[in-house]
């Protein structure tokens, strides 16, 4: 039998990047190098390189942001990725002067033998421009025994780039998948709908007279936003400037160079009009100048400004602007009805949440998925084939409710470790598969005369979700056919609580929906069932409630 396991040196946990280190046979291969610092790997022993090479699945930071540090202490070390992933990476050090093209290219869908008797096959992950997902092969005079890891990958085409391309895969068989589980077995909309509601949601803010700040990664999801407002019917020929912070102009200009690597249909935009930088077609697109940064220039409003994730939103809020709507990517954290728990308010700056209670800002979120949901992992799991499953990058009761599924309980050998634990990956032997993690509770439920008391055990509070759930210390109860559903009332809701607009009665809008529940839409008849909706926003299930129902409800909320 052959030596092949993985030992994880990060797992994407939190704030924690993913690297991994295969031992398959004599080869030692290190995929990704996420880390926020390099001291696991300088500390394999004797000054050598922790691994024969580093194969890098794409640019984002959570995968790559070590890898210049680990190349300046093993220069000799060879670092390979796709050509799009190899011209993106200096992103990741934008302060660091002189950064050296490290990074030796790879062909797409051609296997290359990197060692004696060891192959790479990168195939196209979707996600961001260059992604892969890599299948190593190592030949052997009885078998081949191969892995396959998908980095981070989508199914679902998105504005600049096309998904992974599952029918080429179906029925590869790998001995070892290992894959993302960022989402855990969450479920949500085709892509598609998800942008038009994105879209909706700033269309209305404009049309309030509102400026909006999105905040967004720098590299992927921004331009991607950017290419949505420029081609959505809400926004084309529309009088409207968009502005874009450094952090995304800087990965704009690097996506322009790599034209002739993106889809056919981003190309044949290209030919007709700018990808991004136009101050010809409407809606512009611009830089945001230093002078409005420094206070010395006023916006035209209303405005959209795209800022980075990691900058402050209060360097954007203008005195010329009495009202702004900031809008903060989703973190798709379920809650216990089968939605999306809110944006943790406490990791906004204290000027922004004094904007907030002020009521000069509103806070909401937008969802545009970058990596598959739970449906999407599994049906690339039953494609493959393989025999173990490693899933990586998540909340780890994310994975665990990955790991939980009986559908691939009895079909795969699941693994779901912890950095610094080795996985032993034995191949065609008798396997075990221990017992999946219990996540249900066992609670009481007394019934007194004014109220109904629910007790469960202490033991809960153990789960990472519990904080999210129990951070107001109040819930809301809904039935879910035979199901009582309990859901933690979030900051953000009460923050929010008296800063709906107060619409009239007559206007045909969610406010004045009999569906209209809680911020949510109620309506089975309606795309937006389920979701959490603005109070000014119309869809065809509207069905109007008379003007005195509408204000008791109004003031039985408040």
């Amino acid at each position: 039998m052959i030596e092949f396991d993985c030992l994880p040196y990060g797992v994407g946990h939190g704030q924690e990047g993913v690297c991994l280190r295969i031992r398959l046979g004599p080869h030692r291969v290190l995929l990704d190098c996420g880390l926020t610092n390099i001291d696991a790997l300088l500390s394999v022993g004797d000054g050598q390189p922790p691994a024969d090479f580093v194969i890098c699945s794409h640019a984002h930071p959570d995968h790559a942001r070590s890898l210049l540090d680990l190349h300046r202490a093993f220069p000799d070390m060879p670092i390979y990725a796709s050509e799009v992933t190899s011209r993106l990476l200096p992103l990741n050090w934008r302060e660091e002067p002189d950064v050296p093209l490290f990074c030796r290219a790879l062909p797409w869908r051609s296997p290359l033998e990197i060692q004696r008797g060891l192959s790479v096959t990168l195939w196209p992950a979707g996600h961001l421009p260059g992604a892969a997902a890599v299948l190593l092969t190592y030949h052997t005079a009885k078998r081949d025994y191969t892995l396959f890891y998908t980095g981070d990958f989508l199914l679902s085409s998105s504005r600049l780039v096309e998904g992974l391309p599952l029918d080429a895969m179906r029925g590869l068989k790998p001995d070892v998948l290992i894959l993302e589980g960022s989402y855990g077995t969450a479920r949500h909309p085709h892509r598609r709908q998800q942008e038009n509601q994105f879209a909706e949601r700033i269309h209305r803010a404009i049309a309030n007279g509102q400026s909006v700040i999105v905040q967004t990664p720098a590299m992927g999801l921004g331009q991607e936003i950017l290419m949505l407002l420029r081609s959505h019917h809400h926004f084309t020929g529309r009088d409207l400037t968009i502005w874009v912070d450094e952090a995304i102009a800087q990965s704009c200009d690097a996506y322009l160079e790599l034209l002739p690597h993106f889809p056919s249909t981003v190309q044949n935009f290209a030919r007709h009009q700018p990808l991004f930088w136009d101050d010809r077609i409407r809606p512009y697109v611009k830089r945001l100048p230093d002078e409005f940064l420094k206070g010395d220039m006023q916006l035209p409003q209303p405005s959209v400004i795209l800022m980075d994730e990691n900058a402050d939103a209060c360097r954007y809020l203008t005195p010329s602007a009495e009202k702004w709507l900031l809008l903060l990517p989703e973190q798709w954290r379920r809650t216990p009805d089968g939605g999306r728990s809110p944006y943790d308010l406490t990791r906004l700056s204290p000027a922004v949440q004094a904007a907030i209670q002020s009521g000069k800002l509103q806070v909401d979120t937008y969802l545009l998925s970058e990596h598959c949901d739970g449906s999407g992992t599994t049906q690339l799991i039953h494609n493959l084939r393989p025999q173990h499953v490693i899933f990586v990058h998540g909340m780890p009761e994310y994975l665990s409710d990955l790991t939980s599924l009986e559908e691939l309980q009895n079909r795969y050998h699941l693994h779901s470790p912890a950095a610094d634990t080795v996985v032993e990956l034995p191949i065609g032997e008798t396997f075990l598969q221990p017992a999946p993690p219990d996540t249900r509770y066992e609670g009481e439920l007394t019934e007194f005369e004014t109220l109904v008391m629910v007790t469960l055990p202490e033991s809960i509070t153990s789960d990472a979700r519990w904080q999210g759930f129990a951070d107001t210390g109040l819930v809301e109860a809904r039935w879910q056919g035979e199901e009582l559903v309990l859901r933690g009332v979030s900051q953000r809701e009460l923050l929010n609580q008296g800063t709906e607009p107060n619409l009239s009665p007559e206007v045909e809008c969610c406010e004045n929906c009999q569906h209209y529940r809680r911020q949510r839409c109620m309506s089975q008849a309606s795309p937006l069932y389920g979701f959490r909706v603005s109070p000014e926003g119309y869809c065809p299930a509207f069905e109007s409630l008379s003007a005195s129902s509408s204000r008791d409800r109004r003031e039985q909320s408040s």
